[in-house]
């Protein structure tokens, strides 16, 4: 708990924007993390440090929840590969537009903003279900996909702690139950959706972005870019039938939710999300398989040539998911959130309590990539702020969640950033880059927001 454990991430962070390396940049900041633990500890064990990299990235990808999100970051290429080769996707394109579901931009970009709302149990399913649905008709009206993985990002994460009957609300209901307090945890929670100022504000610019067809900074160039090289852009499979990619993508959302009830034991809020994503997946993975083999689009083994192609292409993306998992145990074993949340200190006037916890919260998940580790170290803070000060329990409660994901949404290092890369075709760092600009004036908006409330309620 010094201030040497936030050098790891500022490593990260720095590589990063200086080589454009995102794996490079991972790699050196496991590296620097392992080697300040152990100098905690036996300064014999420095020469150890890669070797205990090593370990750390084993003992990661063992742990069941996420060898789940790297399996499916893996299945997840075959089932992209099946619908884009089936010429599922240019057909399902034309059909949207003949029924003028999708007639111009902007109706595109809601259909997108709506398919993400609607999947809303589980924020990889709906990044994924919203990227699937859109890549084609992002191409198609030569939008960029950096605009696709900005509106599918922001859509996630905001909606998901939204309307909190997923997993995101078991999960901070679970953490808020530990406590003793005037109001029910269930009461804390509900009440914390109306403070959640930034997830509404940036659900609120997204739909500015798409009703005016209106995009600044980086994303605006990668617009431009993408309009002058149109011409080179590759068509991909002619179209054939819709149902080669709208069966598989029912398949997924409709078992998403099965599994999510079948997992939680008859309640969806209890479901293990990370158990459903995948479940389904593979589900829908073998219903494209089945599908097309039986209509003689192709044989068992182009099928099986495809699936493998398709996983090898997302292998990049899923060592920088692997590396940034690994990277924030590391970083929780070298205490990197708990020094940041120290911060807060005990001598805030009591007006910046709920403004610096947010910003704490911001901070924590840019340097660990990690919206739910921010929640699980910042909610122990909070909660006895709230017994001791008498702080509102529901503004405290939404400022730490707008906290986690606001950081989360800036990290080039979230794994949340990668899958919304993924789901979109879209170049990470292009990702990071087009989307800060809307991160950032959304966070400097909720900042003001918690100021206000904070004078006004306290």
């Amino acid at each position: 708990m010094t201030w040497y454990s936030i050098l790891p991430p500022l490593i990260a962070i720095l590589v990063v924007f200086w080589r454009k390396e995102v794996i490079l940049a991972l790699v050196l900041a496991l590296l620097s993390s392992e080697l300040l633990l152990a100098l905690q500890g036996d300064a014999s064990n420095i020469f150890m440090t890669v070797v205990n990299s090593v370990e750390r990235v084993v003992s990661v990808a063992t742990s069941a929840g996420n060898s789940r999100i790297l399996i499916f970051s893996i299945v997840i290429g075959a089932l992209l590969a099946y619908i884009r080769e089936s010429g599922g996707v240019a057909a399902a394109v034309n059909v949207l537009m003949n029924r003028g579901v999708a007639k111009s931009k902007r109706q595109v970009g809601l259909l997108t903003m709506f398919t993400g709302t609607a999947v809303f149990i589980e924020s990889n399913m709906s990044v994924l279900t919203s990227g699937i649905v859109s890549r084609g008709l992002f191409d198609k009206f030569k939008m960029s996909r950096a605009r696709l993985a900005y509106i599918i990002d922001s859509t996630s994460a905001p909606v998901c702690i939204l309307i909190l009957l997923n997993g995101w609300g078991a999960y901070v209901l679970g953490l808020l139950s530990n406590y003793e307090l005037e109001q029910s945890a269930v009461s804390i929670l509900w009440g914390s959706v109306a403070f959640n100022f930034y997830a509404i504000i940036a659900l609120l610019i997204v739909l500015y972005t798409i009703v005016f067809d209106k995009v600044h900074g980086p994303m605006r160039q990668a617009e431009q870019q993408l309009s002058k090289h149109s011409v080179e852009m590759d068509a991909g499979p002619a179209a054939s039938k819709a149902r080669f990619m709208l069966i598989p993508l029912l398949t997924l959302i409709v078992s998403m939710v099965g599994f999510m009830f079948w997992t939680g034991g008859g309640e969806l809020a209890q479901g293990s999300g990370s158990k459903s994503v995948l479940y389904a997946t593979v589900l829908a993975c073998a219903v494209a398989y089945l599908l097309l083999l039986t209509h003689k689009r192709f044989t068992h083994y182009q099928l099986v040539d495809v699936g493998f192609k398709g996983m090898g292409e997302l292998l990049p993306l899923v060592s920088i998911v692997l590396l940034s998992l690994t990277l924030g145990a590391s970083l929780k074993e070298l205490g990197t959130g708990v020094f940041v949340a120290s911060l807060v200190g005990d001598y805030l006037p009591i007006y910046f309590i709920v403004p610096v916890l947010f910003l704490t919260g911001a901070v924590m998940s840019f340097t660990t990539g990690t919206s739910w580790g921010t929640f699980a170290i910042l909610i122990p803070i909070g909660v006895p702020l709230i017994q001791a000060l008498g702080l509102p329990p529901s503004l405290v409660v939404g400022a730490i969640l707008s906290g986690g994901i606001f950081g989360d949404h800036c990290s080039p290092i979230s794994d949340t950033s990668a899958v919304s890369a993924l789901a979109s075709g879209c170049d990470l760092l292009t990702h990071v880059k087009t989307q800060l600009p809307y991160a950032l004036v959304g966070g400097a908006l909720a900042l003001v927001g918690f100021f206000v409330a904070s004078i006004v309620l306290i």
